[in-house]
């Protein structure tokens, strides 16, 4: 039995106290935490801007650079998995459930109230894709890709345990073994913990909507419960089968099923403007990137209020996910090349969410100006169902949906319980299944007794809170990376 660190039982502690407090006084929680959030933001915002942009442009740099022939391993290493199956299961940790639930949606919703153009017209239909592009585009995965390679050169390159207070050794040395190191190790458990369970929660509301609209499945406490319940019985079951086989198998499945959905609204929706607004707003994404990027609307109240509300949480949203989606996306890197490494994170699942979102945004928009349907209207778990249900084979395309859903939820909490695993016993590898057995069942008791408690808002901004902090990390981590490497380089000349 591999020994678990007081990582493990520091942030228990915190998460029952935090927990506890949500349950005793919901009302208090959200005010507090609503408040500290909608500081942090209008605070911080230029700062979240630009740490997303200096990342995206480091991942850039990083393809092109000499560091890019560094191998993530020995160099006789070669990776464990194929690249499809490799993308499949980054892709699946990343931001699987948010395209089901937001390909409609957030196009949609970006058209109604846009940004900055009159909503309704064609202005706001272009501006609408640029700025979901933008939200689940080349920044997330600059910032999952950087932070990933991080924890993997450091994990296989330099044979440190696989944690991420270990990658700030060329900083602070033996310093990372003591206090410090605890600290940020329980800083990034924390994030990854609560980050899981509040999905998990939101989740459970989303698939309940869908089982309603579709089968009059009643929403409710009973009904959330039932299904956190099944999701921890099948993501328990998946993890325990080990990461060469349940997420493995599911991944790949999740791509087959996302890609069959995919073709499928392609085929059945409005194909010639689908094609059409891919191409141009894929084009109007990188002429306006840097505007986009470094746009903080100093000088407009309104703007910046839907800056606030959308760019700036989506960046620290982001940030508070990437301990867990890097620590995952670097296990299951080994072997390959920096170059390889970071043009497959930052290139692949960008285009292929453009595609997405071009292909159910464009659909959703149209219906809406035809009048076939008055989606925008309608709550986001229900908008992607009602679009289904204005098309041909709408009974399919939702059960489609909804097990393609489950199914992402299923990989992203097995992955979150396998890396909390690793963080639980000082970076193994092969955490005990007992271990991580444990801690699905702690992240699924969060979620339903937040459920229960009216809570899950307020963790959600504890959450965007807890990223101001972990952004400073993660600034740390580039620069021992960078150090690091510069001399290795320099050993190899």
């Amino acid at each position: 039995m591999k020994k678990i660190s007081k990582v493990f039982y520091i942030t228990i502690v915190l998460i029952i106290i935090a927990v506890g407090y949500g349950v005793i006084n919901p009302v208090h929680f959200e005010e507090i935490t609503s408040a500290g959030k909608a500081f942090v933001a209008s605070t911080f915002g230029w700062y979240y801007m630009l740490i997303m942009t200096a990342l995206l442009l480091l991942s850039i740099f990083m393809i092109f650079s000499p560091y890019g022939k560094i191998r993530l391993g020995k160099d006789t290493d070669r990776p464990q998995f194929s690249t499809i199956t490799w993308i499949a299961m980054l892709f699946s940790a990343g931001m699987g459930i948010g395209l089901v639930f937001y390909g409609a949606a957030e196009p949609l919703s970006h058209y109604a109230v846009p940004a900055t153009e009159d909503p309704l017209t064609p202005a706001a239909f272009k501006e609408s894709m640029r700025k979901t592009f933008l939200h689940y585009g080349l920044h997330i995965w600059a910032l999952y890709g950087m932070v990933a390679l991080a924890l993997a050169y450091f994990q296989f390159r330099k044979g440190e345990p696989g944690l991420i207070s270990t990658t700030l050794k060329p900083i602070f040395g033996e310093k990372v073994k003591g206090p410090l190191g605890t600290v940020i190790d329980v800083l990034a458990v924390f994030a990854t913990a609560f980050g899981v369970a509040t999905s998990l929660g939101l989740g459970a509301v989303q698939i309940n909507a869908g089982l309603d609209y579709l089968f009059g499945f009643t929403i409710g406490i009973q009904s959330q419960i039932i299904i956190v319940t099944v999701v921890t019985v099948l993501f328990i079951g998946s993890a325990w089968s080990g990461l060469s086989r349940g997420i493995r198998y599911l991944s790949n499945i999740n791509l087959i099923l996302a890609v069959a959905l995919l073709g499928l609204i392609l085929i059945l929706g409005p194909t010639l403007l689908i094609f059409n607004m891919f191409t141009d707003s894929v084009g109007g994404y990188f002429t306006n990137l840097i505007d986009m990027s470094m746009g903080t609307a100093p000088l407009n109240g309104e703007n910046r209020g839907w800056l606030d509300g959308w760019t700036i949480f989506y960046w620290a949203w982001w940030i508070s996910w990437s301990p867990f989606v890097s620590m995952f996306i670097a296990r299951v890197s080994k072997g390959r090349t920096i170059r390889e490494f970071m043009a497959g994170v930052l290139l692949v699942p960008s285009f292929f969410g453009f595609l997405w979102f071009s292909t159910f945004g464009t659909t959703a928009i149209e219906m809406q100006n035809n009048g076939v349907a008055d989606l925008a209207s309608l709550n986001i778990e229900v908008v992607a169902f009602e679009m289904f249900h204005a098309m041909p084979f709408s009974l399919v395309l939702s059960l489609f949906a909804i097990l393609l859903v489950t199914s992402f939820f299923i990989t992203s909490a097995d992955s979150a319980t396998y890396v909390l695993g690793m963080q639980s016993t000082y970076g193994s590898l092969t955490p005990p299944n007992s271990v991580k057995v444990v801690w699905g069942i702690i992240v699924s008791t969060i979620a339903l007794i937040l459920l229960s408690a009216g809570g899950l808002l307020a963790l959600q901004n504890t959450i965007i809170i807890a990223a101001l902090p972990f952004s400073f990390v993660i600034l740390l981590m580039m620069y021992a990376l960078f150090k690091s490497m510069n001399e290795e380089l320099y050993k190899m000349k």
